[in-house]
């Protein structure tokens, strides 16, 4: 029996060292890269002030945002995820909030493609085939590089076309989440503030990360946009809604919970109890080896003769 119960053990112990080291040295590259399957929707609200062209004056609204990205599996490889973005911005009128091409309420709109680096989010432009027409990024576009730091990080401004700084500006908590608040201002900048407009655009943004997985749970932006002559054309506010918010946390805890495992609780169970159970695996068997042999009690009275 002890025999039988030492080899088990010895068998389990060294999976579990082998699991351990595993979850060492080789998972943390292959759980920590943005899957090839998403498909997510991002809602946003908040109020704009949009130019009235019969009065020249800023009419404010409360507005609406959604946001729709999705990966193109097809285009992706190993090291390199291709995105599709499209989003709108549209007045609130209290109805559906859907995207309304061509709608007098449409704010803004566009379909932004794209591709980044799976671990580090950073974009890519060589080596993966991108439409002919994709705009070239660079920095962080849609999410964080896993294992996010308190530093500053490039960060692609689609409006002025190149990247701006997004500082590190203070731990904070997002539903019971540590999350890194990261700020962006842009101040006065020339840019395209319309279609062949051209003008001066501000933005200030904060963006909260979590920053295991590098996700975005929440986001803020006050932005104004101006005609060159200093006409204000645009004044608008706009967060993740409250329902978002907890949804994208939800996400993100799952994510963590399931890093967690493979990077942290896996390694440290398998290089801890892996030793333990060889240890008493390999005593129990030499125990075995070592019991005198039993002798038969016809033996046993032979002998006493």
């Amino acid at each position: 029996m002890r025999s039988w119960i030492g080899r088990i053990c010895i068998g389990l112990g060294g999976f579990l060292v082998v699991a351990g080291l595993l979850g060492l040295v080789w998972a943390p590259g292959v759980v920590e890269r943005t899957p090839l399957d998403v498909n997510t929707t991002t809602y946003l609200d908040g109020e704009a002030g949009k130019i009235d062209v019969s009065t020249g004056e800023l009419v404010r609204n409360p507005i609406y945002a959604i946001s729709v990205t999705r990966t193109d599996s097809e285009v992706s490889t190993d090291d390199t995820v291709a995105w599709v973005s499209s989003s709108c911005v549209m007045i609130d009128r209290g109805g559906e909030r859907v995207c309304e091409d061509g709608s007098a309420d449409m704010i803004t709109a566009g379909v932004d493609v794209f591709a980044t680096d799976r671990h580090t989010g950073l974009a890519v432009n060589e080596g993966i085939d991108l439409p002919a027409d994709a705009t070239p990024h660079e920095g962080l576009v849609n999410k964080w590089p896993f294992d996010a730091q308190q530093e500053t990080y490039p960060y692609w401004d689609g409006t002025l076309g190149r990247t701006v700084d997004a500082e590190f500006d203070r731990v904070d908590e997002v539903d019971g989440i540590e999350v890194y608040v990261y700020s962006v201002t842009v101040t006065r900048n020339a840019a395209e503030v319309a279609a062949d407009t051209n003008g001066f655009y501000s933005t200030s943004k904060e963006i909260w990360v979590e920053p295991m997985t590098g996700a975005i749970l929440n986001q803020t932006e006050n932005q104004q946009r101006w005609l060159e002559n200093g006409t204000p054309v645009l004044d608008l506010q706009l967060a993740f809604t409250d329902d978002q918010v907890l949804e994208s946390a939800a996400d993100a805890r799952d994510n963590m919970s399931l890093l967690t495992l493979v990077t942290s609780t896996i390694p440290l169970v398998g290089l801890i109890g892996g030793p333990i159970l060889l240890v008493v695996g390999l005593v129990l068997v030499r125990r075995r080896k070592q019991a005198p042999a039993a002798h038969h009690p016809r033996e046993m009275a032979a002998a006493g003769r």
